[in-house]
C-alpha cells in the first residue's frame, strides 16, 4: 500500500514545464467524440469555432507554421461557460488536432510555473510555442491577472496563439457569465486579441442523474477489495488535509505518481479556506489523472461552508463537488 503522507516530492523548475499535455482522463477525447447538448447550440458552435481556429494550420517548405497570417501576432480564442459543459474536452481536443509546439495547462499551473521560474524564465520557456491552451482562466485575483497579462503580452505579439477557458467569479456577474468589457479592463491589451465564445448548458456530469453521496463503509470495503494493494493509497481526510498544507500544489501530480487508486475516508467539513482550496486542487489532479477514487464521510454539500460555496471561489467549489460526484459514481459502477 502506498503512503501518501510520506510523499513530498521535489520538483525542479524545468520539470514544471515538461509534460504539459492532456491528462490521462482526456487522452482519448477528440472533436469527433464531443457530445454537444442539442438543447444548447452554443456547445456545437464552440466546437466549430475551435476547428475553424485550427484550419490555418499548414506545412510550408522550411518548417511548420500553425497559423497562416500576414502578421506574426498570435490569435486568441476564449471559451466562457459554467463547469461541466465540456470546455476541457474541447481544449484537449484542440491540443490533439493541432500540430507544432504546444502546451496545455490549467491557469493555476501556469501561475505556479511563473512563480517558480520567474517571469523572464517562464516567458523564455514558452517562447517558440505555436499554441498555448489554458484551462479555467481566473480573474478573481488581481496579482494573478497581472502576471497573466504580462506573460501573454510578451508571447502573443511574437506569434504564440492562445485558447483559454474561463473560470470567472460568479459574484461579479450574478451567474458566473463572462463579460468581455470586464476582461478588457483586466487584461487590457491582451483582450483585443481574443475572440470570445459563450458555452451554455448544465453540468454534463449530472445529466439525467442525481448527485452522488459518499460510499457507505460497506460499499467502500467492497470497492477496496477490487484495488491492487501494491498501488492503493488509503488516507483519512483529516490527515490528507494536514499533509497538503506541507506540499506545494505544483507537486500534487508527482505525489500521485505510481498510485493506482485512492481511498479517502471520513470526509469532514472544512472551515479553513486555505485547507479547502488545497483539497479542491488535489481533487482536480485526482480527476485529471483518471485515478479511481472512493470517499466516505459527510454528504458532499456539507464539505464547504455556504460562505465559500457562494463567495469569490464559488466555481472552484462547485466544480470540485461535480467531479467528486463523478468519481463516486465511477466507484459504484466499478
Amino acid at each position: 500500500m502506498i503512503d501518501l503522507l510520506a510523499r513530498n516530492p521535489s520538483l525542479s523548475p524545468e520539470a514544471l514545464t515538461a509534460g504539459l499535455t492532456p491528462s490521462a482522463r482526456f487522452q482519448g477525447v477528440r472533436f469527433e467524440n464531443y457530445r454537444p447538448n442539442p438543447d444548447f447550440p452554443s456547445q456545437a458552435q464552440a466546437r466549430a469555432s475551435l476547428q475553424a481556429f485550427l484550419q490555418g494550420a499548414q506545412v510550408r517548405p522550411g518548417g511548420f507554421r500553425l497559423f497562416r497570417r500576414a502578421t506574426p501576432e498570435g490569435r486568441g480564442l476564449y471559451l466562457d461557460g459554467g463547469f461541466g459543459v465540456g470546455k476541457t474536452h474541447l481544449l484537449a481536443s484542440t491540443y490533439h488536432a493541432a500540430h507544432g509546439i504546444r502546451a496545455l495547462m490549467s491557469f493555476q499551473d501556469l501561475m505556479y510555473i511563473i512563480g517558480s521560474l520567474g517571469m523572464v524564465r517562464a516567458v523564455e520557456a514558452f517562447r517558440g510555442h505555436q499554441l498555448l491552451l489554458i484551462d479555467e482562466f481566473e480573474l478573481d485575483d488581481p496579482g494573478n491577472t497581472h502576471m497573466a497579462n504580462t506573460f501573454l503580452g510578451q508571447l502573443m505579439p511574437a506569434g504564440t496563439s492562445v485558447v483559454a477557458t474561463s473560470n470567472t467569479e460568479p459574484g461579479a456577474l450574478g451567474q458566473g457569465r463572462f463579460n468581455a468589457s470586464d476582461f478588457q479592463r483586466q487584461i487590457q491589451g491582451i483582450a483585443s486579441r481574443f475572440e470570445t465564445h459563450r458555452v451554455d448548458g448544465p453540468d454534463y456530469r449530472q445529466r439525467g442523474t442525481v448527485s452522488e453521496g459518499p460510499l457507505s463503509p460497506e460499499e467502500f470495503a467492497v470497492w477496496q477489495v477490487k484495488q491492487d494493494p501494491a498501488t492503493f493509497a488509503l488516507v483519512s481526510h483529516r490527515d490528507l488535509n494536514r499533509h497538503l498544507l506541507e506540499v506545494h500544489p505544483s507537486r500534487f501530480t508527482p505525489m500521485l505518481a505510481g498510485v493506482g487508486a485512492v481511498g479517502l475516508h471520513d470526509l469532514a467539513p472544512m472551515s479553513d479556506q486555505n485547507v479547502a482550496l488545497r483539497f479542491v486542487h488535489f481533487i482536480d489532479k485526482l480527476y485529471d489523472l483518471g485515478l479511481p477514487a472512493a470517499l466516505t464521510g459527510v454528504p458532499l454539500n456539507a464539505l464547504f461552508s455556504d460562505e465559500y460555496r457562494h463567495g469569490a471561489y464559488a466555481k472552484k467549489y462547485s466544480r470540485c463537488l461535480s467531479r467528486v460526484s463523478e468519481l463516486l459514481r465511477e466507484a459504484r459502477a466499478g
